[in-house]
């Protein structure tokens, strides 16, 4: 066997090192569009960026325990890409180190969770393809929820939760059409998980970036 027919795209070591550099580049350019236009700097400055970006890559990697690390992997690369754009940007204050160490550990609980999810609505049958589709909705709707209520951000918060509602209209329409049991948990639990989305934001996350 040639080296070149012993290549395989789709190994672990492969699929591991593309997230994890996909992640970098994402981390960086979330970092450097802030700023640049109203729209771009608050589509960056979002957690919804990063996790939709974990969810699709979980999609396109074909073993479901490899997309689970592959979520870990690229949302804590993508946190590394940030900060490292960061610290040489000369932004990293003095509670840097403290808040990416509370986006890291965030990340790495929910980046399996959003990779698993990924690959569950593309590649996977059973109920779990609706309950999957909900998660990945939850997200953009939880934030518009933290931002209207929490940050009183009326116009983006607009934004936000019209963009989930598109996103899980589109996610149920797809779920119909392959085939999925019960598409229709998608759009009924969507509102109910980004309600919990917004709850853990408010209480966790924001208390714990509130004190580092």
């Amino acid at each position: 066997m040639t080296p070149l027919t012993a290549f395989r795209r789709d190994t672990p070591v492969t699929v591991l090192t593309a997230t994890a550099a996909f992640g970098l580049l994402l981390g960086w350019a979330t970092y450097g569009l802030h700023g640049t236009t109203p729209l771009l700097d608050r589509a960056t400055n979002s957690s919804s960026t990063w996790i939709i970006w974990t969810a699709a890559a979980g999609a396109l990697i074909r073993d479901r325990r490899l997309a689970v690390r592959g979520g870990a992997l690229m949302m804590l690369a993508t946190c590394c890409g940030y900060y490292a754009a960061s610290a040489l940007g000369g932004t990293f204050g003095s509670g840097g180190l403290e808040t990416a160490a509370v986006w890291s550990v965030a990340g790495l609980t929910g980046g399996p969770l959003l990779g698993w999810a990924g690959w569950t609505v593309r590649r996977a049958w059973g109920d779990t393809r609706a309950v999957a589709g909900a998660v990945i909705t939850t997200v953009i709707l939880g934030e518009g929820l933290w931002l209207g209520l929490g940050l009183h951000y009326r116009g983006e918060a607009v934004v936000f939760l019209t963009a989930g509602a598109l996103l899980t209209a589109l996610l149920t329409v797809y779920l119909a059409r392959t085939g999925a049991r019960r598409y229709w948990l998608c759009p009924m639990l969507a509102p109910v998980g980004g309600l919990v989305f917004y709850l853990a934001e408010k209480t966790v996350l924001n208390g714990l970036l509130g004190s580092a």
